[in-house]
């Protein structure tokens, strides 16, 4: 149990002296300079958190290896991937998002090849056998 000052001395002990402010500030001081490191910022408590790059949005590290199911190749633990079309790959492998122009192109060509242009949609007024300009109808 806690004794008081006055036990302490009648044994022959001490009592244990409080440090005054300016010795806890300068303690304090000096123990954050011991958890510093030499560019200001705390120390991390493992050297991969020092050598840590951000990865790019969508990314993350693989938490086992795998194959790419996009070339079949496969990655290694701890190796950067992403979502590709069927799963997640190598970031190089994943499709990069079409711009407004190109997804207006891609919906043209389709509209093209399938038959289904601005011209396609009229009824023909061509006669067989006869030539455009005799296949109209008179004004």
């Amino acid at each position: 149990m806690g004794q008081n000052p006055a036990q302490k001395a009648a044994r022959g002990q001490q009592p244990k002296k409080r440090p005054g402010k300016a010795q806890r500030e300068a303690i304090k001081r000096a123990q954050t300079a011991r958890k510093k490191d030499g560019d200001g910022k705390p120390a991390p408590k493992n050297t991969a958190a020092k050598k840590a790059v951000p990865l790019p949005r969508g990314s993350l590290r693989a938490a086992y290896g795998g194959t790419c199911p996009a070339c079949f190749k496969d990655y290694a633990k701890g190796e950067v991937i992403t979502k590709v079309t069927e799963g997640w790959g190598h970031p190089g492998c994943a499709p990069r998002p079409l711009s407004a122009a190109e997804r207006e192109f891609a919906r043209n060509k389709a509209r093209i090849e399938s038959g289904e242009t601005f011209r396609g949609q009229k009824p023909s007024d061509w006669r067989r056998g006869a030539s455009p300009s005799s296949s109209r109808p008179a004004r």
